[in-house]
């Protein structure tokens, strides 16, 4: 039970930041997850059941889930659980690419490792 409602609201937060990028903006979406806070918690949900969360519902969502909202709505998640997650924003100049991923403690959890090589962090929230 605890799975399919770590599942629900995974998918939630994909549409909430899917609604919020391309309704409210870019501006907003960052507001959001810059504002949201660490929740402390008791026996909150490990780290790879939330990041396996957000996989299935990116891969049921009814439209391709970008790697901002995907990173966004892992960042709300795991900062519900008590995470201390960051939004990590990076653009590779040549050819000319914008990525998104998850970092927590400078790790990253939601993406390559090497990730951190290949885009030079324009932003982190």
């Amino acid at each position: 039970m605890r799975s399919r409602m770590l599942l629900a609201r995974a998918f939630l937060a994909l549409l909430r930041a899917d609604f919020e990028l391309f309704h409210l903006g870019f501006r907003r979406l960052h507001e959001t997850v810059k504002k949201a806070e660490v929740r402390p918690q008791r026996g909150g949900s490990d780290l790879r059941a939330v990041l396996h969360a957000v996989d299935v519902a990116a891969v049921l969502y009814f439209k391709e889930v970008r790697c901002l909202q995907r990173s966004a709505a892992t960042v709300l998640l795991l900062r519900r659980c008590g995470a201390r997650a960051e939004l990590v924003i990076g653009v590779q100049p040549w050819p000319l690419r914008a990525h998104a991923w998850v970092e927590i403690e400078g790790v990253v959890v939601n993406d390559r490792p090497h990730v951190t090589r290949s885009f030079a962090v324009l932003e982190r929230c």
